[in-house]
């Protein structure tokens, strides 16, 4: 099969971006032929390109709705897939959703939109999610299934009639297997407690209820790491209004989270909306115990009290109080985080998550036989 992939930007290390890079990889290993177009190229279409497989830039696509721009990347995508002939086009993010339906109407090209989170989830401004609604209800005939990365995402999308039952299908997020590293209890107690959050800094994440809850506990020994592209100056100024400068690392954006990850010993996630976090994933892989919002579809792959703490939305007392318990208890976060690992092996293995994939594209190939 010939499947093309296509996304909105590849300039930034986004669960996205990594996603299709990973499997457009996967895919060619296994003799099929993938390719790649955005708008936007930058450092993971570089690593797409050195990785061989095929990758060709969309102009005039961005994020932002322009009219003009708009539907010169939809006539520039219509020329490319009349040329390459993919079997499947699989488009990632709200706007390549659209870019990528719009583009293939009347071609013989199979489409799949996946959805990483909802543009109309909780959290999100009800002006917004009212047009994201309207506009996802109008696009979904011109596919031929929709993804979800969560089961919550699949449910949302029938709750508001976006597509029938029989088009939706949720298949969560996997990352690539890694050694689990070796967690052994702290030489001395004096050791802080090494807390980490990897997550842009924009308005979907909350990092502001994670650092006016870090004030609750402050005589606590802990120290966070704060890990992520985006304008972190707000956050900064924050921590330095909360006398918490001491204690936190502003990192920027990282390529090697996945080492960054086995050097600390909480992950957490405080944030606004979600779709299924990659980032989570990582955590559990690394044998991690984590502390997320309960939106969206964090509690699908964390399990309370087990793997580490669901807290509620901008409680800083919850949240509080969920890292202290794991501060306090250091056979308690090697306990979770060995199950976190567990769960990780059983059910999140990017192995996992590409084959139902493929399941997916041959089962659409199969039907139009």
């Amino acid at each position: 099969m010939k499947i093309a992939f296509l996304v909105t930007r590849l300039d930034e290390f986004g669960g996205v971006q990594i996603h299709i890079r990973d499997l457009s990889t996967w895919l060619n290993n296994q003799g099929h032929e993938a390719l790649v177009y955005s708008g936007w190229p930058g450092i993971i279409s570089d690593h797409i390109k050195a990785m061989g497989t095929p990758y060709y830039e969309i102009k005039d696509m961005g994020r932002p709705i322009r009219p003009i721009k708009d539907l010169k990347s939809i006539l520039q995508l219509r020329r490319y897939l009349k040329k390459h002939k993919p079997d499947i086009l699989s488009c990632h993010s709200s706007k390549a959703g659209i870019v990528g339906r719009a583009a293939a109407i009347g071609l013989p090209t199979k489409v799949i939109f996946t959805a990483h989170g909802w543009a109309f989830t909780e959290g999100v401004s009800n002006g917004a999610r009212i047009l994201y609604k309207l506009i996802e209800k109008c696009a979904a005939p011109f596919c031929q299934k929709i993804i979800t990365v969560s089961e919550y995402d699949r449910q949302l999308a029938l709750k508001y009639k976006i597509a029938p039952a029989d088009k939706i299908i949720a298949i969560h997020n996997g990352m690539p297997q890694r050694p689990c590293p070796n967690r052994v209890p702290k030489e001395s107690r004096a050791q802080p407690v090494k807390l980490i959050m990897v997550a842009r800094f924009a308005a979907q994440k909350d990092h502001a209820t994670l650092l006016h809850a870090l004030t609750q506990i402050k005589d606590k020994n802990w120290h966070l790491s704060l890990c992520g592209n985006g304008d972190s100056l707000p956050i900064q100024e924050l921590a330095v209004e909360l006398d918490l400068t001491e204690k936190i690392d502003f990192l920027g954006e990282r390529d090697d989270v996945p080492e960054l990850l086995e050097k600390h010993d909480v992950f957490l996630l405080i944030t606004h909306w979600e779709g299924f976090p990659r980032s989570i994933i990582e955590a559990m892989r690394a044998g991690m115990p984590s502390i997320a919002t309960d939106v969206a579809g964090n509690g699908e792959s964390i399990a309370h009290d087990k793997t580490g703490y669901l807290v509620k939305h901008k409680d800083t007392e919850d949240v509080a109080e969920a890292i202290s318990r794991l501060i306090e208890d250091e056979q308690l976060r090697l306990n979770m985080g060995k199950a976190a690992r567990a769960r990780y092996d059983e059910e999140f293995t990017f192995l996992h998550m590409a084959q139902q994939n493929l399941n997916l594209y041959t089962e659409l190939m199969d039907k139009s036989a």
